[in-house]
């Protein structure tokens, strides 16, 4: 049993500092997943060649994408699951959240919903299944598929490709405290949302995505991470932080002592006013 957790009516953080007040104890909270523009390899006058999935997109992203890129309507790549035979693990139970990879796809006039998204499912699996990947996720005590979804909490929250290692350290350290993660990013997924405003009544809402209420890792991955995220997640940096929070761009602070926390964030808070003032 984790012990010396801090008072019940306390400071709980975005990655970014953000600051809300709210009756649960400290946590490393998470930021909202940003909503790329979808992306296309071709010209205004002729076809889409090529469909750019960024590292982060939610599976609903990557629907409506390849809707777009193949010109069909909308629900139709979602509603074609059912038809793909998709070759996903026991424990994602039919969704492919977490397996439709980051990558750019080939389009050409044969490829159908069903085809592109067995092409993304396939080539997850070949990032990883690889051996190195499933020796890394037995190192840690976890399965593969609990290693994508650490992923894709990383990939969510990192504010930087340097930070993952660090973030996916904490997610470790507060599973072996028995810690809940309380991490914004579970809650967004819960809410089908992208916001860096979290609410006390957020925190309270009844989904096996609300990592405020619930112990452990949620159910399923809450985006389909990148390579970068899973490396993290299968080989997290040493530490014993708990609490990050990033007191001006670039510069993310990660730390096992919660007095250390609150003076990186009034050090965040003194950054914020100052930029804040209007200029003279």
């Amino acid at each position: 049993m984790y012990q010396n957790t801090p008072s019940r009516s306390t400071i709980r953080l975005t990655r970014r500092g953000r600051l809300v007040l709210i009756a649960t104890g400290a946590v490393v909270a998470g930021t909202a997943v940003a909503v790329p523009l979808l992306s296309l390899d071709s010209d205004k006058a002729a076809k889409p060649t090529a469909l750019v999935i960024p590292e982060g997109w939610r599976a609903g992203q990557v629907y409506d994408a390849v809707d777009k890129a193949l010109a069909r309507p909308a629900g139709t790549a979602k509603k074609a699951l059912a038809r793909a035979a998709l070759k996903l693990p026991t424990d994602a139970e039919g969704n492919p959240e977490g397996y439709l990879f980051p990558a750019t796809y080939p389009l050409n006039d044969k490829t159908t919903p069903e085809s592109l998204l067995s092409f993304m499912v396939n080539t997850a699996n070949q990032k990883f299944n690889g051996a190195p990947t499933a020796a890394g996720a037995q190192r840690n005590s976890m399965n593969v598929y609990q290693a994508v979804t650490i992923a894709s909490i990383v990939q969510a929250e990192a504010a930087s490709k340097a930070d993952m290692g660090k973030v996916a350290r904490v997610i470790f350290n507060r599973l072996e405290r028995g810690m809940p993660l309380q991490m914004d990013s579970t809650i967004n997924y819960a809410l089908n949302r992208a916001t860096l405003k979290t609410s006390d009544a957020d925190t309270r809402i009844d989904s096996p995505y609300n990592s405020y209420q619930r112990m452990g890792l949620p159910p399923t991955p809450i985006d389909n991470p990148g390579e970068e995220a899973m490396r993290a997640a299968i080989t997290p940096t040493p530490g014993d932080w708990l609490y990050f929070v990033t007191v001006k761009p670039g510069d993310t602070r990660f730390t096992a002592n919660y007095e250390e926390h609150l003076r990186n964030v009034a050090e965040f808070n003194a950054n914020q006013k100052k930029s804040a003032q209007p200029a003279k």
